[in-house]
Order: C-alpha cells, then sequence, then structure tokens
C-alpha cells in the first residue's frame, strides 16, 4: 500500500523520524511470512555443520537471497555468502549473520533435534548442533531480507547481507575482511547484527552502549622441568609443582596488577603432565582463554603471564633453556565488539519504536566472544551494533526466576530457543533498525 502524498512537515510528524507509518505493515507481513520462516529454521537446525564445512548452510542462504532478487556471491572466503541490493541512493547498511554450528551431541528431546554428526578438526566423529542460535541468525536475516524486499518504497539506498562463516573458531570475519569483503563490495556506513541471548526471554531485546564482547585470546604455556623418579623429587626440577605455582601466581594478575576498574579474566581450562604416578615429568601443559575489553589489558594480560612464567622458573633454578613457552594462539584471538554508542542509541529508539519499549532492556557487557567486532576495526572505523535477541520461552524463563534453576546456557546441549516468538521478534527489530538507518541519512 502506498502512503498519502503529504508535504514533509507532515511525513516527519507522521513517522515520528521513526517510520512508525509502515509499522503496523511490518507486523503484518512478518506474521505471514513466519511459516516459511519456521521452516527454514527447523531445516537449519536439523541439518548444521561445523566451522568451515557451512557448504550446505550458504548454498540455502545464497538461494534465499537469489529469489528475492539479490546479486549473490557464494563461497567468498570459505563458504560466506554476500548479498548486494541496490535501492537507488543512499547510505550502505550491512546486516551480518554467522551460519557455524557446534561439536555438541543435541539432548534437548524436541522432536526437531539434530542428529548430525560429522568430524572434527581431529578427524573425530561428533555431535554437531546449533547450540549458539546461528539457525536464529541465518533464519532472521532471511527474514530481515524479505521484509525490506517488501518495504523498498520506504528506503533507499544499499543493502549488503553477509552470512558469515567460521565464527565460533574467529576465523570468519577475518577470512572475510582479508579478501576484500568492503573493497569488492560496498563499504558499509553502518553494521549490525544480532546475537540470541539464553539468559532474556523470547519477545524482548538487550542492547549494550559500548563495549558489548570481550577481546578473546587463547594461550598455551609449556612448564619445563627435569623429570625423575616420584620418590627422589630432590633429584628433579618438577614442572607439576611449577605448574600450580603458575596457576596461582595468574590469579593475582587480575587482582594485584591490573586496575579493578577493568574487567578481564584469566582462565586455565586444561592441564596435562605426567604418565604414572611415581614419575615426575619433564613437562606440563596448561592452556588458558583470555578475556578482556580494553585492548591496553589484553596486552598487559599477556606480558604478565611471559614475566611471571620466567620468573618462576628462575627461582626454581633453571637454565635458560627450560623456560616455559608461551604461545599466544593469533589466529584464534577476536578482539572484543564495541558497540558505536550512537549507533546503538539509534537502534534502541527503532526498535522500542516497532516492539514496544517495554520489551528492550539494556543488557550487560559479557566476557563471551564474538569476531563481529573486526567489522568494526577497518581502517575507516565502521560504526557497529550487535543486539541481544531475547530467547527463552517465557514460562521457563519465569520457572526459573521462581526456582533459581539456572537456564540452559548458550553452547549447552539442552539450548532449545523458543524459535517462533525469537525469529518474529529478531526480523521486525533487525528490519525497522535498517529502515530507520536508510531514512535517517534522507532526512538529515
Amino acid at each position: 500500500m502506498r502512503l498519502p502524498l503529504l508535504s514533509s512537515f507532515a511525513l516527519i510528524i507522521s513517522c515520528n523520524l521513526i517510520n512508525a507509518c509502515y509499522a503496523t505493515n511490518l507486523v503484518d507481513s512478518t506474521a505471514k511470512a513466519m511459516p516459511s520462516l519456521e521452516a527454514l529454521y527447523l531445516h537449519l537446525h536439523q541439518n548444521p555443520e561445523l566451522s568451515y564445512q557451512e557448504k550446505h548452510s550458504s548454498a540455502r542462504i545464497a538461494k534465499e537471497l537469489a529469489s528475492l532478487g539479490f546479486q549473490v556471491t557464494e563461497n567468498f572466503a570459505g563458504y560466506g555468502v554476500v548479498g548486494i541490493l541496490r535501492n537507488g541512493e543512499g547510505p550502505t547498511v550491512m546486516i551480518r549473520a554467522d551460519t557455524d554450528a557446534l561439536p555438541i551431541t543435541e539432548e534437548t528431546g524436541k522432536f526437531y533435534a539434530s542428529k548430525v554428526t560429522s568430524l572434527d578438526t581431529n578427524n573425530n566423529e561428533v555431535g554437531v548442533m546449533h547450540a549458539c542460535g546461528h539457525d536464529i541468525h541465518m533464519t532472521s536475516l532471511v527474514g530481515t531480507a524479505q521484509q525490506l524486499v517488501v518495504n523498498k518504497a520506504h528506503w533507499q539506498g544499499t543493502l549488503m547481507v553477509v552470512a558469515q562463516p567460521a565464527e565460533e573458531v574467529g576465523g570468519g570475519a577475518k577470512a572475510m575482511l582479508k579478501q576484500g569483503l568492503f573493497e569488492e563490495f560496498a563499504t558499509p556506513d553502518y553494521v549490525l547484527g544480532l546475537h540470541v541471548s539464553a539468559s532474556i526471554p523470547a519477545g524482548k531485546v538487550g542492547i549494550v552502549s559500548g563495549y558489548a564482547l570481550a577481546n578473546v585470546d587463547s594461550v598455551d604455556i609449556t612448564v619445563k622441568g627435569e623429570g625423575g623418579h616420584g620418590a627422589y623429587p630432590h633429584q628433579t626440577k618438577d614442572p607439576v609443582v611449577l605448574a600450580a605455582r603458575i596457576i596461582l601466581a595468574l590469579q593475582t594478575v587480575a587482582s594485584r596488577e591490573l586496575s579493578p576498574l577493568e574487567p578481564n579474566v584469566i582462565t586455565v581450562g586444561s592441564i596435562h603432565g605426567g604418565s604414572k604416578h611415581n614419575i615426575i615429568p619433564n613437562e606440563v601443559k596448561l592452556q588458558l582463554t583470555l578475556r578482556s575489553y580494553n585492548p591496553e589489558v589484553r596486552l598487559q594480560q599477556i606480558a604478565a603471564i611471559k614475566r611471571l612464567t620466567k620468573g618462576i622458573a628462575m627461582s626454581a633454578g633453571l637454565d635458560e633453556a627450560l623456560y616455559p613457552e608461551v604461545v599466544v594462539h593469533q589466529g584464534e584471538s577476536i578482539p572484543s565488539t564495541y558497540n558505536d554508542p550512537e549507533l546503538a542509541g539509534l537502534v534502541k529508539a527503532s526498535i522500542e519504536s516497532e516492539i514496544g519499549a517495554e520489551n528492550v532492556i539494556a543488557a550487560t557487557p559479557v566476557m563471551a566472544g564474538e569476531d563481529f567486532g573486526l567489522y568494526g576495526l577497518t581502517e575507516d572505523k565502521r560504526p557497529i551494533t550487535l543486539f541481544w535477541l531475547g530467547a527463552v520461552e517465557l514460562s521457563e524463563y519465569q520457572s526459573s526466576l521462581k526456582s533459581g534453576e539456572a537456564l540452559p546456557s548458550l553452547h549447552s546441549s539442552k539450548f532449545a530457543p523458543d524459535y517462533p516468538t525469537t525469529i518474529n521478534t529478531g526480523v521486525r527489530a533487525m528490519t525497522n533498525s535498517a529502515m530507520d538507518l536508510f531514512t535517517k541519512q534522507a532526512n538529515n
């Protein structure tokens, strides 16, 4: 339905600069699209693919976008998909969704539960599950693309839709940017994304202004020593004891070396060493995950780890050749996600206008990681914002509040979102946000 011809002033009053004039239509048109979107979700959920293996998922997204009239490029930087829809002069808005699943055997008991198995990078057969909601992300992406096509008469500009692989291993965004995502297709004026939340009820959305997700680094430490018989420890340099000292010393980095106003985490997630009760080994291996927001804090964490491990080795009388090896896996490192405050404010207002202010909450930053942040760290510093999409069935959420029992988290084998409500909310929230960004520049 075309809008009646109004003066510019009357149009601004009518739409209140938030496009309320098409809000009712968006509610109705999203509702009409839900049966096909739910079918798409069930297909994606039942056919998950591990990182770097997203061949069929990406092909399905490409097919959906092509049917809507997008110029589609497949197999970009692996199994990435880029869809471009040009609709006159105006800003470029990029919307991104991730496509990979996790090596988890689903235990939700749902009739549509994944039964897929696959070989992981170590050639082990593992169950595969969309335990982080990427099936919701892809479905919301397609639904948003559909609604923006339906509403083409109400916006102008270039819509850039990106289905990104390998988020779970921190490689997808890096690969797409390295291959020239912005140079080959379009340089976005705004970059938007969403992520399901396992702690917010379906139908609601959470917004964070500023730091939203953390820097992530994976660090390996090989603690060396001089092994020997467990009955004669005085004749050895015991790496098990040294490892224990290192683990305890690492706890002082956050508590005594970094400002208490700077959030950060150092977790030792794995320790391996030795083979028998009475043998002191020659080495012990530690695996750590580091989290922070501030890039300077990240560098301080790494420097402290190297200094402490070396100092403990020296105190044990080890020769320099036996000092611990500290390896930071740069390929797995991802930066924090910083939601541009101005853009986050605009997105918040857009979502409130679509689903109601009572359904938009001020979320808190988390120490989880997301390679979405890389899209804002290019040379020209594009403004980005990722919002949290509530996914918990309301009765389950209320029951959890009442009982105090924890809900299944993201990456849990029992995570089962209320997918119809979540998808509907995600499509409407993202569509309205994009349309407002397109029309905002036109109204300036």
